[in-house]
Order: structure tokens, then sequence, then C-alpha cells
């Protein structure tokens, strides 16, 4: 009769390192796949906030509006306001909207603040103040009554304004607006910070709807 003969201790030994080296080498594969899905996340959702962003910063200028004894728009180099209409044509209101740099214990971040919806001269004077108050860095910030959004991790932010061809500072137009000091045209620059899902510096141009049509 022949004697059975099993596994030997060497092999049975290489056979676990074998599996050992196999389960190693599926763990790494099965890691990597969850961390390139999870920058992929991270990008996504930083590219869904950055087109969102700047939807909403078109739309404010799109709707920027010149009235009386207003301004439709002030830029000091660090806070921006605008003077936009409302989106309901049957409820003629307009709102003072504000976007600057702000700082907390998460970091910088570009925000954005809104107004209530204003009707009246002194109504607007006295949203155009609050929103100046909302950008400093005090307890001032607890009397901007309005809505304020934090919108995107931000380094810092350069605007330019296109008048009689050309790009320039982004300087204010004198004590009043009207259409015809407005730029023609808004070029905003974003220094996006390192090692977030979205580095880097970030280029959008506005042109102003009416630029370029003929006077009446």
């Amino acid at each position: 009769m022949k004697r059975q003969r099993g596994f030997t201790l060497i092999e049975v030994m290489v056979a676990i390192a074998v599996m050992a080296l196999l389960a190693i080498m599926s763990w790494r594969g099965l890691d990597g796949m969850a961390r390139a899905q999870e920058r992929n996340k991270e990008r996504g959702e930083a590219v869904l906030a950055l087109q969102t962003t700047l939807a909403q910063w078109s739309a404010d200028l799109d709707a920027m509006v010149v009235l009386p004894t207003t301004r439709a728009l002030d830029w000091d180099g660090r806070l921006l306001r605008i003077t936009r209409r409302g989106s309901d044509d049957l409820r003629p209101v307009v709102y003072v909207v504000a976007w600057t740099l702000r700082s907390d214990a998460n970091g910088a971040h570009w925000s954005r603040w809104q107004s209530a919806p204003l009707t009246a001269r002194n109504e607007w004077q006295q949203a155009w103040n609050r929103a100046a108050s909302w950008a400093q860095d005090s307890a001032t910030r607890s009397n901007a009554q309005g809505a304020e959004v934090a919108l995107m991790p931000l380094e810092s932010w350069q605007l330019s304004y296109f008048r009689n061809n050309a790009w320039g500072p982004a300087v204010g137009a004198g004590a009043l607006d009207t259409s015809s000091t407005l730029p023609d045209g808004v070029r905003l620059v974003l220094t996006l910070p390192p090692g977030a899902a979205l580095a880097g510096l970030l280029t959008r141009d506005w042109v102003r709807p009416t630029a370029g049509a003929p006077k009446t």
C-alpha cells in the first residue's frame, strides 16, 4: 500500500506567505481606489461650488441697476458692493449685495451678503452702510442685518474695470454712478488656496449687457 503524503511545513509557510502577499496587494489596490474616489468627490464638490459661486457673481452684476442718488457699484480693494434689482418683476424692489474675503477658524473663504428687499432711498443707504460694516473684522458684523453665505475657500481676489477699450484699476466713479460711468466690463482674478481640490489662479471676465449699445 502506498503511504499518503501531506504538505510539508515549508510548503505551508510558502502558501501562507503568498496568500499574505496577495492580501496586501489587494488591500493596497482597494485603498488606492478609495483614495482616488475621495479625491474625485472632493474635486467634483469644489467644481460645483465654484460654478455656483461664479453664476451668482454674474447674476449680481447682470442685475446691477442705476438709480438716482445711489451707487450701483463700489470697490474699495477689499469689499465690492452692488445695487441690484430683484428677480420678481411684479415686486419692484432692489437689494444691496456685498462680496468680500472673510477669515475664521476654518480658513479664508469668499463670502456674499445680501440685504432685505429695499423700496426707499433711506433703506438703501442703511443697507449700503451695513454692507460696509459686515466686511469689517470687528463686532460690527452682528449689526449688519442680512443674509450671509460662505461660498468657497479663497486665498485672495482682485478686480479690474474695462473702460475706454482698456483694462485698468477698479476704482470708483465718483460720488454717484450713472450708466455712463459704470465700467463696460469687470475682470475677476481669484487665487485658490494650495492643497485644496482646486488651486491656482482663475480669471473670469464679465461684460455689461448694455455695453456698446447706442445712446438715445
